[in-house]
């Protein structure tokens, strides 16, 4: 058994967080030295460190002939700089420490428009035989003291209660966003849900942005958001000040049917984690900020446990709701009464229009136009989940697609832009339309 590090790996967490580039050095079979830049350093654990092997020529050549490297890490919050004399032990092309390494140097290289240049090769995983703190340049400021007993995870189990004794889809989305900005203070935060059709998510409630963005969709493996989902792994950035915030939510679409990504002006952070359930990826849940460093190890365990709750919580209230017996009916509206308002619907891609203005697309924008066309047909208002999953023509993919958070969405998207239509929810399961006046729906089949 080899002897503890003098300086435990785990007190240079903030070096490992790629902000600043690394130096990797070594020799070959006659001594020359080479030395160059690394992208990146990964704690594996107490004793492991993982070096990012992208361009690693002529390095990888060196270790091959001598087993050795050195590498300098420098922390992007303090400065404070650390030499490791490594080891080689194994290379890995697949498996978590892989994967999580490639997934956060394709949101790299996603926000510097860089595509495959930066694409891992292979983790190389190194035992470390020494950590040497390297001497501060005179006159430097002393680093400030680090944070004593981490409260998030109380924190974090806290909610998760809460999440466990809830039974309505909404509450839960609303107790996980209002913690994640209120007892954990970030600044701000979203959830988004998986249409697995479509390949993308979509966001369904937010917190701490000016808009809020309901309907806006990401691509999977698009930005740290869709890489999460793609990957179904934590992505944490630390630092992007040298890179660019997505500012298209989905590539690819005509600007007249895209509801922008909520957003902060400049985030210097985020983390996306991804709602796994049943072995299924169900969602994203999302929160960014303008500090740097805002998040870390620790907000990677609070969060992965609070998605895990709520993907949980989430799948039970949809089976659930799915049982639930019909609302009792409202008396059929009487033609004519109030406004008349247009609504033109697509069917080759479900977008739907109120009176010219796009509203939603996808899944929601199919359900609208199927209340709607009820209402027109026959003054229907009242509906219930069990009957729309029963209903051929919605093609709805059974309950592995979470149609409490497609109804959560829809509802949230028809509050923000005021529209003459809204829905509303008189029990669990059970769906209201209310007007302010007369659908006038055109169905466009092709």
């Amino acid at each position: 058994m080899s002897e503890p590090l003098a300086i435990p790996l785990g007190d240079l967490a903030d070096c490992f967080e790629g902000v600043i580039p690394s130096v990797v050095a070594t020799l070959d079979a006659t001594g020359l030295p080479n030395v160059t830049y690394l992208s990146q350093v990964y704690l594996v654990d107490a004793a492991h460190v993982a070096l990012s092997n992208q361009f690693f020529s002529k390095t990888a050549a060196n270790v091959r002939a001598t087993g050795r490297a050195a590498v300098v890490v420098s922390s992007g919050r303090t400065g404070e700089q650390y030499a490791l004399d490594l080891a080689f032990d194994r290379s890995l092309d697949h498996g978590e420490v892989f994967e999580r390494m490639s997934a956060h140097l394709r949101v790299i290289a996603t926000l510097h428009g860089l595509g495959e240049v930066m694409a891992l090769r292979s983790a190389e995983i190194y035992r470390v035989l020494a950590v040497r703190r390297i001497p501060d340049p005179p006159g430097t400021a002393p680093p400030p003291p680090r944070p004593g007993v981490d409260p998030r995870l109380s924190l974090a189990a806290g909610i998760a209660a809460d999440l466990a004794a809830e039974t309505d889809s909404e509450a839960m989305i609303e107790r996980v966003l209002g913690g994640l900005t209120g007892e954990f203070g970030f600044e701000a935060a979203m959830l988004l849900t998986l249409d697995e059709a479509a390949g993308r998510l979509a966001a369904v409630a937010s917190r701490g942005y000016r808009e809020g963005g309901a309907g806006a969709e990401v691509a999977l493996g698009d930005g740290p958001i869709g890489i999460a989902g793609e990957t179904r792994r934590i992505v944490r950035l630390s630092d992007m000040s040298r890179g660019r915030r997505m500012a298209a939510a989905v590539t690819g679409e005509p600007l007249a049917t895209v509801i922008p990504l909520p957003g902060l002006a400049d985030p210097y952070s985020q983390i996306a984690v991804p709602l796994i359930g049943r072995g299924r990826l169900m969602g994203v849940l999302f929160a960014e900020s303008a500090r740097r460093f805002r998040f870390d190890a620790a907000d990677e365990a609070a969060l992965g446990l609070l998605a895990g709750q709520l993907a949980a919580g989430l799948r039970l209230a949809e089976i659930d709701a799915a049982e639930t017996a019909a609302a009792p009916a409202l008396p059929a509206a009487r033609p004519g009464g109030g406004r008349a308002f247009q609504v033109k619907y697509f069917a080759h891609d479900d977008s739907l229009f109120i009176d010219g203005d796009y509203l939603i697309k996808g899944v929601a924008g199919r359900l609208l136009a199927h209340f709607l066309a009820a209402h027109v047909r026959d003054g229907r208002r009242d509906f219930t989940n069990r009957e729309i999953r029963l209903e051929p023509s919605l093609r709805l993919p059974g309950l592995k697609d979470n149609l409490e958070t497609r109804l959560i969405l829809l509802r949230r998207r028809l509050e923000e832009k005021a529209a003459p239509v809204r829905l509303a929810r008189p029990g669990r399961g059970q769906i209201r339309l209310e007007l302010d006046g007369a659908p006038v729906l055109e169905i466009v089949d092709a």
